[in-house]
């Protein structure tokens, strides 16, 4: 596959594990906004309590902080270096800004989506959230991000969707079965995409 890769989904589908999976058998680097913003949030910076405090209550990074931290990344990489986005975007505004960012660079994508349901993703969340005992993760602020992936989030699935840019692959399933799910769409003449270690041609 020549394009970068944006996994989108609610919250608990997935996308983190998928997302290592495929960077380990296509070799992709991934850009994980939560990641990145829990470690400024750990910052004793002004910057870092204010997105301490955002990430929270469960509300939406500015787009301005966010896109910035996507520009710095993709500064970086090395010529030809294929990038997996997850966790952006989340709202139309940012799918604009960050569709300008790739154009501007000269990178193009495809997006894929993990499907689940919002009472499964709530369960996942409030099981991950006894394992891993994450400050963003309470019912709460679980609810309200929720809420907002509803409001803000899964209209971008639909534009997607209509300029024929998805992916679309069931969540619900084991772990190994979605990855299976998504390799369908990896196949090319002659077998995988280029650079695939695995064994699925």
């Amino acid at each position: 596959m020549s394009q970068d890769l944006i996994l989108i989904g609610r919250q608990g589908s997935g996308k983190g594990t998928q997302g290592k999976i495929l960077a380990k058998l296509f070799g992709y680097k991934i850009f994980v906004t939560g990641d990145e913003l829990r470690a400024i949030a750990k910052e004793d910076s002004e910057l870092g309590r204010e997105v301490k405090a955002i990430t929270e209550r469960g509300d939406l990074v500015s787009n301005e902080i966010v896109m910035a931290i996507v520009a710095n990344f993709i500064s970086k990489l090395e010529p030809g270096v294929q990038v997996i986005y997850d966790g952006i975007p989340r709202s139309m505004e940012q799918r604009e800004t960050l569709e300008s960012e790739l154009k501007k660079d000269g990178r193009d994508f495809v997006a894929l989506e993990i499907r689940l349901s919002t009472d499964e993703a709530f369960d996942r969340l409030m099981k991950r959230a006894e394992i891993e005992g994450r400050a963003d993760d309470n019912p709460e602020s679980i609810k309200k991000r929720i809420a907002n992936f509803e409001e803000h989030t899964a209209p971008i699935i639909e534009h997607w969707k209509s300029k024929d840019q998805l992916i679309s692959v069931d969540g619900n399933q084991e772990i190994e079965d979605v990855t299976q799910e998504i390799l369908t769409y990896f196949q090319v003449e002659g077998g995988c995409a280029s650079g695939c270690s695995c064994d699925c041609g």
